[in-house]
């Protein structure tokens, strides 16, 4: 019962962090603006249990779209974001072991695929999405980059050793 409390207050902590990096952090551009909270939700991948960090990865980034303005990208972040989380593992005793550097690849193919077969359903519209492939590739490159950074860190802090 004890680690069931404690799971899910670090979802809630990590989805607050969803939600801080992707609204404060941010850097506008012609298809909205790339945001680097993302990483946070591979962090939650790595240090939860799938369920965990999908609810972190949907909960943290659809209220990110809401409380940003852009509500009508609400429901396919939740989705998109809660499968990005299934590429990589909690089991191992650091966070940026080899399956989750190689889970960031997968997990791109998510993110970007995801997106674009969204907006091209809420725009009917096959064509102008392709305009938004290069800027969500920056925004998940960005985002590993601050996750690569960030575990490395944690991982020297021996933080799975406390979870």
């Amino acid at each position: 019962m004890k680690q069931t409390y404690y799971r899910l207050c670090i979802s809630g902590v990590l989805a607050a962090l969803v939600f801080a990096a992707t609204t404060l952090l941010r850097i506008p551009s012609h298809m909205g603006y790339i945001h680097v909270g993302d990483a946070f939700i591979y962090l939650a991948a790595c240090m939860l249990p799938h369920p965990h960090a999908a609810a972190v990865g949907a909960v943290g980034a659809a209220l990110a779209d809401v409380l940003s303005g852009y509500p009508i990208w609400a429901p396919g972040s939740a989705v998109i974001k809660a499968a990005a989380v299934f590429f990589f593992t909690a089991r191992r005793d650091k966070l940026l072991c080899p399956r989750n550097l190689l889970g960031l690849l997968p997990s791109f193919a998510v993110c970007i695929g995801g997106y674009y077969v969204y907006e091209a359903l809420i725009t009917s519209n096959w064509v102008a999405p392709l305009a938004g492939l290069l800027p969500s590739l920056m925004q998940c490159v960005a985002s590993a980059v601050v996750f690569v950074l960030l575990a490395a860190a944690l991982d020297r802090l021996k933080l799975k050793k406390h979870l």
